[in-house]
This record gives structure tokens, sequence and C-alpha cells, in this order.
């Protein structure tokens, strides 16, 4: 029998490339709009954009890899005290199991043998899925990769509205390209997740265009403040 096809195992990745992918698009797009509105020269537009992307490329890593690390250290603490509570008090723990198996819709005699067949066959992973709502996917994550990811997504998100900008010294041109790089990462994430096109592609390209006017209008007010 065919299985059915189901996206959330994707989740964590997908998460944080979309994040890094976005954040490094908007950033930068609209850092480079706000210095161009403010009348500097390409040169400085472009030096501006490279510091962007390269701090915000180090700070996606950084915040990815300690987010993750501390996921799973919080699950990792969790299990361990589970662990004992089995060890030390096992009887309790079956009820528990069984009162949350019961809690979920089973009838009392169906839900502790249903416990006490899941404590047979492992005790600790019921406990995690049934008490926890632990089911696997966060506790694969790895801090490294995630940090990898979420830095090399946010390098080729900021590295389009840099190349518009390095091309022509407009924050037109620069908005363009970063409001149709968002509708494709949109699309793009909504595909993969098995989610509907138009609201994701609206959603980022509506949040991208109100943070570039955002910076284009501070940009204008200090340039002529200058």
């Amino acid at each position: 029998m065919p299985r059915e096809g189901h996206y959330i195992s994707r989740s964590n990745w997908l998460r944080a490339a979309t994040l890094g992918a976005n954040d490094g698009i908007v950033s930068t797009a609209s850092l480079l709009v706000g210095v161009i509105s403010a009348g500097l020269s390409q040169e400085a537009v472009v030096l501006s954009g490279l510091a962007g992307l390269t701090a915000g490329a180090l700070s996606m890593a950084a915040g990815e890899y300690v987010s993750v690390s501390a996921q799973a250290d919080v699950e990792a603490a969790d299990l361990e005290r589970e662990r004992v509570a089995l060890e030390e008090n096992p009887d309790y723990e079956l009820g528990e199991l069984a009162q949350t198996l019961e809690d979920r819709g089973m009838d009392a005699p169906l839900a502790l043998e249903a416990a006490r067949q899941m404590t047979d066959h492992d005790a600790l992973g019921a406990h995690a899925r049934e008490e926890l709502g632990m089911f696997g996917l966060a506790g694969n994550a790895n801090p490294l990769q995630a940090a990898g990811a979420s830095a090399l997504a946010f390098a080729i998100g900021a590295a389009l509205p840099l190349a518009a900008a390095a091309t022509v010294l407009s924050g037109a041109a620069v908005a363009a390209v970063a409001l149709v790089t968002l509708a494709v990462l949109g699309a793009l994430g909504a595909r993969l997740g098995g989610a509907r096109l138009r609201p994701a592609v609206l959603r980022v390209t509506f949040w991208g265009a109100l943070a570039m006017l955002g910076t284009a209008a501070v940009g204008y007010l200090f340039g002529v403040a200058l």
C-alpha cells in the first residue's frame, strides 16, 4: 500500500534555509536601498552591502548554532530526567503513560495495555513522544549543519541585491531584484513544504517591501540632513 506524502520531516532544514535566504535578501536589500537613498557613492554602497552580507551570514550561523544547541540541551536534559524516573519509579511512569493515552481517547483498560506494550518495546521513546512531545525532528538536527546551511542561504540571498547595486546604482533596481527573489523564494518554500503558493508569496513580498520602504525613508531623511 503506498504511503501518504508528508512534508513535516523537511520542516527543520526548510525553516533554517528559508529564514537565512529571506533574511539575506531583505536585510541586505534594505541596507542597500537605505544607503543609496542617502546619496552614497557606488563604491560605498557596494562596501556597505559586502559588510552587511558578511556580518549577516556570520550572525545567522551563530544564532542558528546557539538555537539548535540550546534546543538539543533542553531535550537531552528532559530525556535524562525521564530515564531516571523510569528506573526509580517504573510503576508510576507506567500509570502516567496510560493516563496520557487515556486522555487522548483510549478506554482505560486499552490505554493500560497499550502503555505496557509501549514500555516493553521502548519505554524512554514512548514517554518522549507521549509525555514530552518529542518526535525526533528537532533532536536529529546538527548545530554545525544548521549553522552552515543558514549562513550559506543568507549569503546567496544577500548576493542577489548586492549584484544589482554593483551593476546599477538604483534603489528601485535593488528593490525590484529583491522582490522578485523573495517571490521565488516564497513559492519554492511553499512548494517544498506542500503549502499554498499565493499566501507564501504575498507574505514575503509584503514584509520585504515594507522593510525596504522604511530604510529608504531613513536613508533619504539622513541624507538630506547631511
